[in-house]
């Protein structure tokens, strides 16, 4: 009989959740989850569901290829850096007034959760750029928090707050128990009015955005430098495509390579998702194949749907539109 070992939590950690919530969980473009006061406020079928489900159209994206031990393990190793145990809810319903709690919401939470929950606009935490929050309120109305997310949970967080977040305790605020079960009512009846994913995953995205020239390489080249200017966009340099790849001289010079950017536009794009610097600043090659003329530049709305956010999908959106414009005006 074989004997498998147990999983080991803090290797699956590092290598499915690291890279967004930081290798000691303080947070990066994932929020932070080893602050004390959100490890003592949720259950372990919180996280659970959370690894399972993700966040659907946003960061967070769902794990549904680990096994229940996998996922139990990651747990464990979240549960080590609280001493505290795991609190332990009911999935029971509290009763609270709808109509009231839409108030209360509109007083106390909608300025940091959005007017409709969709929550803070970014990622994470804030780094080095100025945001309205520096950690970024979850979505209120996403179906998978409303899932992992018990009254009992939800109404212990408004209660105590969370330390080290600007989510603050509602008791110290003056609202009463009544008050605060109205909150969570009306935070609940988000499952009836859940907002649609906007970033499509079904149907064929081509990976790139190609048009053939009717100029020669060098006037395609130049009518691009025109075009990009035209979209307010400044030019940071002009390479062969083989350059730093090959030997000084040795680069092939039928295929050019344009880079440039708008800096406005990068830094909006950036402060709603820093994974976005993957592919940015903008670039555009030019190619020339038995006489034909070529150019080519990716597909954002392609690489959009790999990042599952929203928010930075309507920025691809807006980017293909860019790119389209430029390649139509310095190609036709």
């Amino acid at each position: 009989m074989t004997v498998h070992a147990a999983p080991q939590g803090d290797r699956l950690y590092a290598a499915h959740c690291a890279a967004c919530h930081g290798e000691t969980g303080s947070g990066g473009v994932g929020v932070p989850l080893s602050l004390p006061s959100f490890l003592d406020g949720i259950d372990d079928e919180f996280l659970r569901i959370t690894i399972r489900q993700g966040r659907p159209g946003r960061v967070m994206p769902a794990f549904k290829s680990l096994s229940d031990a996998q996922v139990n393990a990651i747990i464990r190793h979240l549960r080590s850096w609280s001493d505290k145990p795991a609190p332990t809810y009911t999935r029971t319903t509290i009763q609270g007034d709808v109509e009231q709690g839409r108030q209360l919401y509109a007083t106390h939470c909608a300025e940091c959760h959005g007017e409709n929950g969709d929550g803070g606009k970014g990622t994470g935490v804030a780094f080095s750029r100025k945001r309205a929050h520096d950690i970024v309120p979850p979505a209120l109305n996403n179906r998978a928090f409303l899932a992992a997310a018990s009254d009992e949970m939800i109404r212990r967080t408004l209660q105590q707050g969370r330390q080290g977040t600007p989510m603050q305790s509602f008791i110290k605020l003056g609202l009463s128990g009544q008050q605060i079960n109205d909150l969570v009512s009306y935070v609940r009846s988000f499952e009836l009015q859940q907002a649609t994913p906007k970033v499509p995953h079904d149907g064929h995205v081509e990976a790139a955005i190609s048009m053939e020239s009717a100029y020669s390489l060098e006037e395609t080249v130049e009518n691009l430098k025109d075009a990009i200017i035209s979209q307010n966009f400044i030019i940071i340099r002009e390479d062969t495509l083989e350059h730093g790849l090959v030997r000084e001289g040795e680069d092939d010079p039928s295929e050019k390579i344009l880079h440039f950017c708008n800096f406005k536009f990068l830094y909006d794009a950036l402060e709603v998702d820093p994974r976005i610097g993957m592919f940015l600043p903008c670039r555009v090659t030019v190619t020339e194949i038995d006489g034909k003329v070529t150019v080519t530049t990716i597909n954002p709305v392609y690489l959009g749907r790999l990042f599952n956010n929203d928010e930075l999908h309507e920025y691809c959106v807006e980017m293909k539109a860019l790119y389209t414009t430029i390649l139509e005006d310095a190609t036709l």
